[in-house]
């Protein structure tokens, strides 16, 4: 017996659209599971309240097109030990921060809590 085009196109589709529904699943369910991850991490670090610097800041834009288009905003500060760390602000502390600005850092792992600016002694 011969297959024909349409016996063949009611086997494939079937398993590819499956599989289409199994991987945008999983990458779903894959973040979900990374953003527990992070979320827990950052809840057993401790809080750490540092001198730094705002070295740089940064946005990023996700969406638009068809969707609503959404700005993530990040800062990179320098501690004093030379290390840089960057954060993700929300964008009314991303509008007040500016580059050169020093004062004390407090964070819990990746999350920001808040700067406070000192002023220079000129």
């Amino acid at each position: 017996m011969v297959e024909t085009q349409g016996d063949f196109m009611f086997t494939f589709v079937p398993i590819f659209m499956g599989a289409i529904f199994i991987l945008v699943f999983g990458i779903i369910i894959f973040t979900i599971i990374k953003s527990v991850g992070t979320w827990s991490k950052n809840n057993q670090s401790p809080r750490v309240n540092a001198n730094a610097m705002v070295v740089t800041k940064r946005t990023s834009v996700r969406g638009g097109g068809e969707t609503r288009a959404r700005s993530i905003y990040y800062v990179t500060f320098e501690l004093d030990s030379g290390d840089r760390l960057e954060l993700q602000v929300d964008g009314q502390e991303y509008g007040q921060l500016v580059e050169g600005d020093h004062g004390d850092l407090n964070f819990q792992g990746t999350r920001y809590l808040g700067f406070t600016r000192r002023a220079n002694k000129s």
